[in-house]
């Protein structure tokens, strides 16, 4: 395949999504499952809720026998308790103590609330409404065999309650991609340690592998490479045995010593190299030993900005779901601009932006400078810009914005 240069951001991603990962399934139990995407849909085991049953502590009544704005004196016949197979039945002028999620007894076809009531003896005073709506009917919320949870769905804590609800134990999910991530450089040294004048601490490879977790990888983070063509090689080649997909960071611009696109270019196989964003401009994309590869720029903004912009893609379409779907690292949006911004000459401008909520809708301001290398601006903003090419951002302007989770 002949290398292509300079493409647009669209082409990008469809080279990077051809070649996803067939991923294999796993069963696992619902205490590990959270953050999984689902691998088969689940249909419910029973219908919710299972029978009729009250939504508050109270009396189980006749409506009919209940009174508007009068006193009832009702014979009581016995208590309902949730878990309890004891079954009752009330007939005219009884009622039957009920608590929150017991089952209705014959008979009754209201509740009144237990602050409703006043008990003389075996009877029951009620001095309130009785309500079909505390009652609730069988299958309202789920019927039995019906799917609730598609394949795709991204399993949060709402949706493992749900599964438990439906009677599931464990639930079919796609494996994690194992992604390795490899920084690359002589003057990186790990946090930690003593810098000489001329060293700055390896960051890349710690945000790098939490961007993977947070959509829904798993990271292997190897030894940081130092600029050396037979390191290098060992490492990707270890990285490629180990992988579902490599990331490495630094190493794929013009300089003398930017050994990662050297490398590919000598021994592996390039789909394209460098996309028309600002900032993110250098990536390389391709495969080393048939692993898809793909070189950030070491730039620390620029490497997150293209892991959201052509790394997540590849992470749906290897889940089969779409970019809507979680885990995400975000959503577009429009915002109202409230600081001007400037745009980049023929490529897609990504700048950092704080992003809140006004009368007026989404609104959009800057807080630091906009180098690639600073990525305390990723950490003061939370979201950018998708300024199309030769645009800038005036104050006022409505543009298109990816707003960071």
């Amino acid at each position: 395949m002949l290398m292509e240069r300079g493409i647009s951001l669209e082409r990008a991603i469809s080279f990077v999504q051809s070649e996803k990962k067939n991923l294999s399934l796993e069963s696992i139990h619902l205490d590990n499952a959270y953050g999984r995407i689902l691998a088969k849909s689940l249909e419910s085991k029973v219908d919710d809720p299972r029978f009729h049953n009250s939504a508050m502590d109270g009396w189980a009544v006749r409506e009919e026998d209940c009174l508007e704005n009068k006193k009832t004196i009702l014979k009581i016949v016995g208590v309902s308790e949730a878990g309890s197979n004891k079954n009752f039945q009330i007939g005219a002028k009884e009622a039957c103590k009920i608590m929150t999620g017991a089952p209705i007894p014959l008979g009754a076809d209201a509740i009144v609330m237990i602050e409703d009531s006043e008990i003389d003896n075996n009877n029951v005073i009620i001095s309130g409404p009785a309500r079909k709506t505390y009652i609730r009917r069988k299958g309202e919320n789920i019927s039995k065999g019906e799917e609730i949870l598609s394949r795709g769905h991204f399993m949060d804590a709402s949706s493992i309650s749900l599964a438990a609800t439906m009677g599931y134990e464990y639930i079919e999910v796609f494996c994690k991609p194992v992604v390795g991530v490899i920084s690359t450089g002589n003057e990186l040294v790990m946090p930690g340690k003593e810098l000489n004048e001329s060293q700055i601490y390896e960051s890349n490879s710690f945000g790098i592998a939490a961007l993977v977790k947070s959509v829904g990888g798993e990271s292997i983070r190897y030894e940081t490479v130092s600029d050396s063509l037979d390191k290098l090689r060992d490492t990707l080649n270890q990285a490629s045995e180990d992988c579902d997909l490599i990331l490495t960071s630094g190493g794929v611009s013009m300089g003398d010593f930017d050994f990662v696109r050297k490398l590919m270019e000598l021994e592996g196989e390039i789909y394209f190299w460098k996309i028309k964003m600002r900032p993110g401009g250098p990536p390389l994309f391709g495969k080393w030993n048939k692993t898809p590869i793909l070189g950030l720029p070491g730039n620390p903004v620029s490497s997150h900005l293209v892991f959201s912009m052509l790394i997540c893609p590849w992470f749906t379409a290897s889940f089969e779901t779409n970019e809507n779907s979680k885990p995400t690292l975000g959503r577009k949006v429009r915002v109202k601009m409230l600081n001007e911004v400037k745009g980049a000459p023929e490529k897609l401008c990504l700048r950092r932006i704080k992003i809140t909520n006004s009368p007026d809708g989404l609104v959009a301001t800057t807080h630091t400078h906009q180098g690639s290398g600073n990525i305390h601006s990723m950490v003061k903003h939370n979201g950018f810009t998708l300024l199309p090419p030769d645009t800038d951002g005036k104050i006022g302007d409505m543009i298109d914005a990816f707003w960071l989770n």
